[in-house]
């Protein structure tokens, strides 16, 4: 304990977790921005197999700017290739990443205990955010449950999701497994829940650098560049 009281540096994040952590985002930045581009191609969204100009569509979304796509004046040809080369990048990175977190134990950080899955505890740490407390005062290096829930569904469920159906998208993809547009119930059906996992791990990201923010950026960024955190008051 006296290795964590305030004021003491200690190292939070391996090596591996930082490497990934700046890779991952590059790789969604662009990923976001080409995929934007790729939407305004057709800007509307279709469940099932099929879906084209005169289908009921059950979202049609907005023409994005030219400011927040890659590249910034329309071109699907060079969106796409900026779209799949680093959607290999992103998958294969976070495969490494969780091979090497579970030798390294890594995921044991977001090991769920009793009061994780408490409601009483939950509705604790969030009065804890809301009056900007994020570290456990007894163990500041370790995760709290909204980081845990939060890690847990966005590296287990959002992100194999939006993999699976960016596959399930690509022609080669369904020659090799025609049973992967099944799955997701169609072409139409995956382009929709690709669009819906795109836009949480979205959500996460604007919430994730809020909350580096209001807990001291200096402080946060240096220990994803050097692995070296301050641990607060």
């Amino acid at each position: 304990m006296a290795a964590q009281t305030p004021g003491t540096t200690i190292l939070r994040h391996a090596l591996t977790t930082r490497i990934w952590h700046w890779v991952n985002a590059v790789s969604v930045f662009i990923l976001l921005g080409s995929g934007l581009g790729i939407s305004n191609a057709h800007p509307r969204l279709y469940w099932g197999r099929y879906g084209a100009n005169f289908d009921h569509a059950w979202a049609q979304l907005p023409r994005f700017p030219a400011w927040i796509t890659i590249p910034a004046n329309y071109n699907l040809a060079i969106s796409r290739r900026w779209h799949l080369f680093f959607a290999l990048v992103f998958a294969f990175g976070l495969l490494a990443f969780m091979i090497v977190s579970l030798l390294n134990r890594h995921f044991a950080r977001l090991k769920l205990t009793r009061k994780d899955v408490s409601a009483a505890h939950l509705a604790a740490d969030v009065r804890d955010h809301w009056n900007f407390r994020f570290h456990d005062a007894d163990d500041p290096k370790a995760y709290n449950s909204l980081q845990k829930w939060s890690y847990i569904l966005v590296l287990f469920v959002a992100l194999p999701v939006m993999i699976f159906t960016g596959l399930a998208l690509s022609p080669g993809m369904d020659a090799a497994w025609p049973w992967l547009l099944d799955v997701f119930g169609g072409r139409q059906s995956a382009r929709s829940i690709h669009f819906i996992a795109a836009s949480l791990i979205g959500g996460f990201i604007v919430v994730h650098l809020v909350l580096v923010i209001l807990a001291g950026a200096w402080n946060e960024v240096r220990s994803m560049l050097t692995g070296k955190w301050r641990v607060p008051e």
